[in-house]
């Protein structure tokens, strides 16, 4: 299956493929291991869009969190993954639906509703995933627009849930008690202007930074680095950069994919 037509990957100052190597060189060198992970967000249906993405994490031998929207799924998606061993799912939200103010920034497990009317959503959600996916569910909430409301995530151990996932380089390795944080870092997109690939610069910038971080002390070394993708909206060079980084991951002694079952403790 073709991928969607690259548009042009504009020339900028930053981190190159060479860099990453060496930086990973550099992880080696420290006799450790750089672990990376991968969310791609907003599944639901199976498109064509959903199907090239399992087939670039089966070519890049990838594991993929598949973040599912439950309004938006059933038993199609249920079927087709049985046929993609290396992905999973996670929850995305309940419907994926903006319930904040006009100009507040898109919340759908925000304050703007009853807690108790949010945390029954998200119930819903996690039973339904439960029974379409079995084991191949992972109970991981990625909250729509990666925002949520502090007494939702208080909520969430109770509902069952192991882990919250957000983005940007984790403060703290739990979200709150009983749950663990696992962020993604890295998003290959830029949305401002219609999304299109953010370059290879940008984007290496985002991994490259993580693991030099994590090594220093900066951030949390425990924490994989995460690759965040939206395969409905990736063009063609977005999706290049993700089967390079694949192969980047793959080719070093240093570095290695992991689960995201394998990420959480």
């Amino acid at each position: 299956m073709a991928p969607p037509p690259p548009t042009t990957d504009t020339a900028a100052q930053g981190p190159t493929w060479a860099d990453l190597t060496a930086e990973l060189d550099a992880w080696r060198a420290a006799g450790r291991i750089a672990r990376f992970w991968w969310r791609d967000d907003d599944a639901g249906p199976v498109t064509p869009a959903l199907e090239h993405l399992l087939a670039v994490a089966a070519r890049g031998a990838a594991p993929v969190a598949l973040a599912v929207i439950p309004a938006d799924t059933g038993s199609p998606l249920a079927q087709h993954l049985r046929a993609a061993p290396r992905a999973c799912v996670i929850q995305h939200g309940f419907a994926h639906v903006d319930h904040a103010p006009k100009g507040a920034g898109g919340w759908e497990l925000g304050a703007d509703r009853p807690l108790a009317t949010v945390v029954g959503d998200l119930t819903d959600g996690c039973d339904l995933l439960r029974r379409l996916f079995g084991d191949r569910f992972v109970p991981v909430m990625v909250p729509p627009w990666n925002r949520i409301a502090p007494p939702v995530t208080a909520s969430l151990p109770t509902l069952g849930f192991a882990a919250l996932s957000q983005f940007g380089p984790r403060p703290t390795p739990h979200a709150a008690p009983g749950l663990h944080l696992i962020n993604a870092h890295c998003d290959p997109i830029k949305w401002r202007g219609g999304a299109h690939f953010t370059g290879t610069a940008s984007a290496l910038s985002d991994v490259v930074d993580h693991l030099r971080d994590r090594r220093a002390g900066r951030a949390d070394a425990d924490e994989p680095t995460g690759l965040l993708t939206h395969h409905a909206d990736m063009d063609g060079l977005a999706w290049a950069f993700v089967e390079d980084l694949a192969a980047a991951v793959n080719d070093h002694p240093a570095a290695a994919w992991v689960t995201v079952a394998e990420a959480v403790p």
